[in-house]
Formats: C-alpha cells, sequence, structure tokens
C-alpha cells in the first residue's frame, strides 16, 4: 500500500497589526522600567548638580584667590555730588568683570567693606579682582580721598558672634527710598556702631557685594515678574467678575427688585433681559509697571549685604545687628531692606544658623556673590553706600585718635571731657609731640584758663617743663596746690613782677649779663633787636640809635665778661648803664680803657672819632625809655641787679616751671613784657647749638595775648612761625581774636595744631567757626554752656574735629594732688630758686650798682684811664 500522503499545514497569514502591537509591548515595558527606576532620574540630576557645584566652586574659589583691596581715607572737606558717586559705582561694577574667562559668575564682584571696631577709624575699604587695582586706585573724587593699599585685619575670634543676609523686602520692582546726601546716608550706620568698645573685643562689619546684571538671569526674572503680573491680572478679572455675578444674583433676589418686576407690565421679559452679566474685559500688562527698576539694563546691579557682628561680651553683639538693621531703614520704601530668614519666637532661622552657616562663612571669606534672587538695584539707589564718609557725616572720636589721659604720661597732654555716644565720660588727651602751637577763644569766664591749668600741671607731674605767662596772678593761686609736691618743688621758679610794697619779693634779670656763658656779640645783638622790636626801629627810621646802642652795649658786654673772668659777676654793667657810658665822661673813659685790649680796632675808633660828632640829644631816642625803666621801682630793682637769676634757656633745658606774672598795661609794663618776651624767642632759637635729639619739650602758655602782645606782636608772631623746629610749643589764650594784631593772629590760625573756643559773642566765635566751615556754626557755638568748648585738634598729620568737649576743672581732675598745706614750702621753694630779694633791698642794691661797676673798672685799669682821660680831653 502506499504511505498516506502528508498532511500539509497550510502557511500563517501574517498579520498586519503584529508590528504596531509589538511596539507597542516595547513602550509599555520601556514605561514600566522607567517607572521601576525612577529614582535615577532625579539621581542623575542630583549628580549632576553636585558635579557641577563643586566644579564651579573650586574655580570660584581659585579666582577668588587672587583679588586685592584698597583703603579710601576721605578727607575732612569731602563732599562728592551725585554725578561723581554715580561714576564711582560704574567703575565698581566695571572692575567686578575683570576676571578670567573661565572664573564662574559668582567670584565676578567687587565688595565695598565698612569696619568698625572701637580702636581704629570707621573703615571703608574696596576689595575686588586683581587685574581691576588701576581701575579701583583711580576714582571721581579726585585729591578729596586717599587711596592706599590695605594692611591685613584683625580677625581674632570673638567669643560671640551673629551673622546677617539682607534681601528686598516689599515690592519687587520699586525702587528704594531717594536718600539725600546731607547728612550722610551712612550716618545712621556709623552711629549704630558709634558705641564698639575695643576692650571687649567689639566688631561689626558691612560686606556690600556689587555684581553686573547677568542678561540670562536678567531675562529669566523679566519674563518671572511679566509672568507673575498676568497671572495677578487674569486673577483679579476672574475675581471681579464672579463678584459682579455674585452682587447681580443679590440684587435680584432682593425683595425690591421682586416687587419692581411685579409693577412692570413684562417684567418676565424684563428679568429675563436682566441675567445678562458683562464680563469685564482682561487688562493688558504694562510692561514698563510690571517690570519697574528692571525695565532698564542701565546701571542695573544685583547686591549682596552681609553683616557680622561680634563681641566678647554676651548681648553686645545682638544689639548691634539691631542697631545696624535700624540703620539700613533709612533706604527703605516700597522696598525695604530686611534680614533674611524666618523668626520663631526667640530664634532666628537665617544666615547665623544650620545650614545656611557654612555658605555665609564661605561667601565672607572669598567675597564670592550669590545674592537672593530679589536683590535687584540700580546703582542710584545705593549712592549712600558707594562713597566713604562725607564732611556731613559725623564720626565717633576714638582713642586712637584722642587717647584717654594717663596722669604721669609725658607724652599725652590733657584737653576735656569727651561724652562718647552711649554716654560715656572720658578725659581725652593729645600727643605732646603733636601739639605744636595751641589756640584758645572765648570770653572771660568761659574756661580757657582753667584748661590750660589743668593741662600745665598734668605736664608738670609727667615731668614736663614750661613757662606760664599771667598778667593777672590769679593762675599762680589757682594751681600752686596742686603743684605743692615734693617732686616738683625743686623745678619751680616764681618771677612775680607785681610789687604792693617794700617787702615785696622781686627776682632779678641783667639784660647784658655774661656769666650765662654766652658769646659776647650774641648778648649785643640780641638786646638791641630786643628794643628795635619793641620801638619798631629800623635802618631806616632809626638808624643813629641801631648804631649809638650797639656799640654802647659792645662796651658794657667786654666790661660784664671782664668782670666774669674775675669773678666778680655781682659788679657787672646793667642796661641802665647805657645811659651812664653815653652821658657821663668819667664812667665812659674808665669803660673804654678797662676794654681797650677787649675791642677791636673799629670799635675803639668810632668811640674816639663818630661818637664826639653826635649832639646831646642824639641820646635821647635811647636815654627816655631807659629812663622809664629806672623811674618804676620794681623794673629798676629786676634789671637793675648785676648778677641776674632769671635764665629761660637753662630753665628749657633743665625742665623748669616758670611762672612769670607781669606787671600792668602801663607803657613801662608793656617794654619789659616786650623785653621778656623777646627774650624767650631768643632762647629758643639759641637751642640750634643742641642737636636736635637733645632738645627737651618746653611749653609756654600765654595768658590774655591781648595785653601781651601790646608791644611784643612781631615776637609772639614769631614763636608761632619759628619755635617748632626747636621744641618749644606755645599755648595761647584770649577773648577776641580781631583784637590782636594781625601779624600775631594770621600766625595763630595758620600754624595752630589745637584750635578751640569756648562760648561767646556770634561775632567773637565767627572767626573760629569760619575756620571749621561753619560746622559747627557761630550761632551753635554762641549757645554753648559755661566750660563746654569746641576743639580740632592733629593727629597722625590730621585734623580731627571739631569736637565738642566739657572744659576740665582742677578740683575735679586732680583732686588727689590737692595739697593746701604746702603752699608756704611751695612758695618758699619757688622763691628760692628765682632768687627773689624784698624789693626794697633790690632798689637799695640797683642805686648802688652804678658805683660798684665803677670801683671794678678802676681796679682793673687804673693807668688806661689815666692816658684815656688825657687823649679825650686834647680831642675835645
Amino acid at each position: 500500500m502506499d504511505a498516506p500522503a502528508p498532511v500539509l499545514n497550510p502557511p500563517a497569514t501574517p498579520q498586519a497589526s503584529g508590528p504596531v502591537l509589538s511596539g507597542l509591548d516595547g513602550s509599555v515595558t520601556c514605561v514600566e522600567w522607567i517607572a521601576d527606576h525612577a529614582w535615577l532620574l532625579p539621581l542623575f540630576l542630583g549628580t549632576v548638580a553636585v558635579v557641577t557645584e563643586l566644579v564651579l566652586r573650586r574655580l570660584a574659589g581659585r579666582a577668588s584667590q587672587e583679588r586685592m583691596a584698597l583703603d579710601l581715607i576721605p578727607a575732612r572737606h569731602f563732599d562728592p555730588s551725585p554725578e561723581q558717586i554715580l561714576r564711582r559705582g560704574i567703575e565698581l561694577t566695571r572692575a567686578s568683570t575683570s576676571m578670567p574667562w573661565w572664573a564662574p559668575r559668582r567670584s565676578k564682584a567687587v565688595r565695598i567693606r565698612l569696619r568698625a571696631d572701637g580702636a581704629n577709624p570707621f573703615l571703608y575699604r574696596v576689595e575686588g579682582p586683581a587685574g581691576a587695582e588701576r581701575l579701583l586706585t583711580t576714582t571721581p573724587f579726585g585729591p578729596h580721598v586717599k587711596v592706599t593699599k590695605a594692611a591685613p585685619l584683625d580677625n581674632r575670634k570673638r567669643r560671640h558672634e551673629v551673622r546677617a543676609e539682607f534681601l528686598l523686602r516689599g515690592n519687587p520692582v520699586a525702587t528704594l527710598r531717594d536718600v539725600p546726601l546731607e547728612p550722610d546716608p551712612l550716618q545712621p550706620l556709623v552711629d549704630a556702631v558709634a558705641d564698639l568698645r575695643a576692650q571687649i573685643g567689639d566688631l561689626a562689619e558691612i560686606c556690600i557685594d556689587l555684581q553686573r546684571a547677568p542678561k540670562t538671569a536678567l531675562k529669566a526674572r523679566r519674563w518671572q515678574l511679566l509672568d507673575t503680573a498676568q497671572r495677578r491680572e487674569r486673577t483679579e478679572a476672574t475675581r471681579l467678575t464672579r463678584w459682579m455675578h455674585r452682587d447681580h444674583q443679590r440684587l435680584e433676589d432682593s425683595w425690591l427688585f421682586q416687587f419692581s418686576q411685579l409693577l412692570t407690565p413684562d417684567g418676565r421679559r424684563a428679568r429675563q433681559g436682566s441675567r445678562m452679566v458683562m464680563t469685564p474685559p482682561a487688562v493688558r500688562v504694562d510692561p514698563a509697571k510690571a517690570l519697574g527698576k528692571l525695565a532698564e539694563d542701565s546701571h542695573l546691579v544685583r547686591v549682596q549685604i552681609l553683616v557680622r557682628c561680634a563681641s566678647d561680651t554676651e548681648g553686645r553683639a545682638e544689639a548691634h545687628l539691631a542697631r545696624i538693621q535700624a540703620g539700613l531703614d533709612v533706604f527703605g520704601g516700597s522696598a525695604r531692606l530686611a534680614i533674611r530668614g524666618w523668626r520663631i519666637g526667640p530664634w532666628r532661622l537665617g544666615a547665623d544658623r544650620f545650614p545656611h552657616r557654612k555658605q555665609f562663612d564661605r561667601r565672607w571669606t572669598t567675597g564670592q556673590c550669590q545674592p537672593p534672587a530679589a536683590n535687584w538695584v540700580q546703582l542710584t539707589e545705593l549712592l549712600g553706600l558707594l562713597k566713604p564718609p562725607t564732611v556731613h557725616c559725623l564720626l565717633p572720636l576714638l582713642p586712637i585718635e584722642l587717647p584717654d589721659f594717663k596722669l604721669g604720661d609725658p607724652s599725652l597732654l590733657l584737653q576735656g571731657w569727651y561724652q562718647s555716644p552711649d554716654g560715656r565720660h572720658r578725659l581725652v588727651a593729645t600727643h605732646t609731640d603733636e601739639t605744636l602751637f595751641e589756640v584758645g577763644v572765648g570770653k572771660a569766664g568761659g574756661g580757657k584758663t582753667e584748661r590750660a591749668l589743668v593741662q600745665a600741671v598734668g605736664y608738670a607731674h609727667a615731668g614736663g617743663g614750661f613757662l606760664f605767662a599771667d598778667p593777672h596772678r590769679d593762675s599762680w593761686q589757682r594751681a600752686a596746690p596742686y603743684l605743692a609736691h615734693d617732686h616738683l618743688m625743686g623745678r619751680i621758679a616764681r618771677i612775680d613782677l607785681k610789687a604792693t610794697g617794700p617787702d615785696s619779693l622781686i627776682s632779678s634779670w641783667n639784660l647784658i649779663g655774661m656769666h650765662h656763658g654766652r658769646a659776647r656779640h650774641e648778648v649785643v645783638e640780641d638786646t638791641v633787636d630786643a628794643f628795635a622790636t619793641a620801638f619798631a626801629w629800623d635802618d631806616a627810621s632809626a638808624p643813629r640809635a641801631i648804631a649809638i646802642f650797639t656799640e654802647a652795649l659792645t662796651v658794657l658786654t667786654a666790661v660784664n665778661e671782664l668782670a666774669c673772668r674775675a669773678g666778680r659777676p655781682h659788679d657787672q654793667a646793667t642796661i641802665f648803664h647805657v645811659r651812664t657810658l653815653l652821658t657821663d665822661p668819667g664812667f665812659r673813659t674808665s669803660a673804654l680803657a678797662a676794654v681797650r685790649d677787649h675791642l677791636d680796632e673799629e670799635s675803639m675808633a668810632w668811640w674816639q672819632t663818630a661818637f664826639p660828632t653826635f649832639a646831646t640829644d642824639s641820646f635821647n631816642i635811647l636815654i627816655n625809655p631807659l629812663a622809664r625803666l629806672a623811674a618804676n621801682p620794681v623794673t629798676r630793682a629786676f634789671l637793675g641787679q648785676g648778677h641776674g637769676i632769671y635764665n629761660i634757656r637753662a630753665a628749657m633745658d633743665h625742665r623748669m616751671i616758670v611762672w612769670v606774672c607781669t606787671a600792668g598795661n602801663g607803657p613801662t609794663d608793656k617794654l619789659l613784657v616786650a623785653l621778656l618776651a623777646r627774650d624767650l624767642l631768643r632762647a629758643g632759637r639759641s637751642r640750634t647749638d643742641l642737636p636736635e635729639a637733645l632738645r627737651v619739650l618746653f611749653r609756654v602758655y600765654l595768658d590774655e595775648l591781648i595785653t601781651l602782645t601790646g608791644t611784643a606782636a612781631d615776637s609772639i608772631a614769631a614763636m608761632f612761625e619759628d619755635l617748632r623746629k626747636f621744641k618749644v610749643q606755645i599755648h595761647g589764650m584770649t577773648q577776641l581774636l580781631s583784637r590782636l594784631p594781625t601779624s600775631v593772629r594770621q600766625s595763630l590760625l595758620q600754624n595752630a595744631s589745637t584750635l578751640s573756643t569756648t562760648t561767646g559773642s556770634r561775632a567773637a566765635v565767627s572767626a573760629i567757626t569760619e575756620e571749621w566751615g561753619d560746622q559747627p556754626s557761630a550761632t551753635h557755638v554762641a549757645n554753648l554752656d559755661r566750660y563746654d568748648h569746641y576743639a580740632q585738634f592733629t593727629v597722625d598729620g590730621r585734623r580731627v574735629g571739631p569736637v565738642l568737649l566739657h572744659g576740665p576743672l582742677l578740683d575735679e581732675v586732680f583732686a588727689d594732688l590737692y595739697e593746701p598745706r604746702q603752699l608756704r614750702a611751695l612758695e618758699a621753694a619757688a622763691d628760692k630758686t628765682a632768687g627773689v630779694r624784698p624789693l626794697s633791698e633790690l632798689t637799695t642794691c640797683a642805686a648802688t650798682q652804678q658805683q660798684r661797676v665803677q670801683t671794678f673798672l678802676l681796679e682793673h685799669a687804673p693807668a688806661a684811664t689815666v692816658t684815656l682821660a688825657k687823649s679825650t680831653k686834647e680831642f675835645q
């Protein structure tokens, strides 16, 4: 049999939907896989974000290492215009981009650092890329702001620190308040940190980081603002429509509407038509209004404001942060600066807490700028922060500028009481070596003399020497109980020229005495110069008087030199012997014979040939003032002793304390004051024979300058001009500058290291306030309380002040030094040092001095006297 035929299976018919179903199955499988592994996407994105952040941080940290810092020190008169400040802001934003191409955006910023630590002046520092140093160094402020390379900051760790970051709140597109430049917008911030105390580690810093507006971020911010505005408008339109429907429905449901429908003939039709409510059209968004200050690209920046306060005392850092926050409120308007974070009860979650603290410290240290999204501002909104403090900003007085006074420290001169912003009072002082010339102005009883006395007493107890010239004697009586100490008595000398009777104690001064070891020609020149200055002699107006006076003094100083060599200084001639030499032939013959070998040929020839040609009245110009001096018992006694004690040059070199109480205001008294003033100037200038390192400081207090400058104007003016080089410092006091001679007034104002004024009339104090630019005004000074005064000082070559001080009082500052029981011992020691004797005794000695000198001359040249007398008679 044949094998059965194989069963043939027909081929499968292909299905058209097979590939579609396969693809669909694959998609479903892919979706299922993605759903099962959805965690991989955020992991991938997170990994990319972390890696990107790490790379950016590394690059930003590398770029931030190439930064520099400059300190901006404004001049006292610094007063910039808004245009200058805006230009400076443009320079800062331009400098922020001076970075390598690879530097991340966060590192492209310029920082303005405001720092106060209670020890140094308010610091205004600019930090930026090293490549922008030249751009940052040159400012539109010109010479009114000094730009120097910054020194490293003292960033030692304090026990308590607080941090804060400020962001813009309120209307995000509104501008900050337009703060005027006068008063200075920095004033609230300066006041906030004015009470910092360096002793307890107080510190406050504000960092303002500026960054040019990134175009991409700016576009995103604008899109966000427009989208927000559109959504707000749509929400408002929807809400308005909803309320319109509700209002219409409420109206239809009211009994008044229903009653009106019943009264209407065709009420049904009217009611059906009344249900139609018009939907208000959507309001188009105005881009300019929606974008506000972000509508324009010019001068738009992102700003980051970081604040850090620290202290070693708990609570002070928080208090200063609160004050700084209040100080920044001055910029608040529709938009304001507020601390970033949330407050929960007593806790604030912000830059001072985890996890923001680490990021804050990184930005603080590196200067990187990552501001909040809302911190977009125009440069014109920050004008008050883009410049150092101006003339309209009152900075606190720090110990580094005017240190606290310490009794016994010779490097400090007491100035007065200063009240700090926190209400504390401290006794401030200036540096002695910088306080060259002081000028005090104000009405009588305002405290000028008292302040000078307190300063002098403090300087005396510190080992310093000074001369106090007082026309009234009251200052000695006021200061003596505070100087009555054993370690001072040996250095004090009192020269009292106000005699009240024959028992009054008077010292002595020989103008032409040679017992001090001075060169003869110097004594002659100085004496002639003293009289010529007092009487306004010069080679044009009085050549004969100068010539005769010079030749006469040449002879008398030669006589005195001879007497000193012979060990008889008490037999020296005095200034009164000029009159005798010119009018008494016998005395003249004896003097010329005695000094024949000590004079040059020209001088002897002058006496033999020129002198006899003068008429008798030619000598009156010299004899008259000498006669007035001789007629006054006090001046006769003071100037008529052969061995004078007064020697101001020796007092300077030995740190003596010399009190000179001058006499009245008569012509004779004025002449004596002029001689003393010229001698003081001479003594100061004579210190040129000492090396500068060996010249000890010596201070001179001149009370009642109006009285002292009567005939000594040129001498006192020259003191304020010349004596600085010889370490002689002058402190002058007067009630009215306008009554001083022009030369004295100009020298005072030109060279004053300290310029102060107490209360007085507006006209009187205006001469001082004009020097200060009427800050404070004359009206303000005129209304000061007693003992209050404004003073301007020189510190490290810079002007400080005017500062309001309260004048010190002796019984308030030096109460512990008050020793009235030692007053008699002090006066006895001061009189002994001054070599005083009763007026009656000195007057008798002065009257017999002529005979003493004549006797000395006869003893030393009798033969020469006879020969010279014969030749003189033959010539006559």
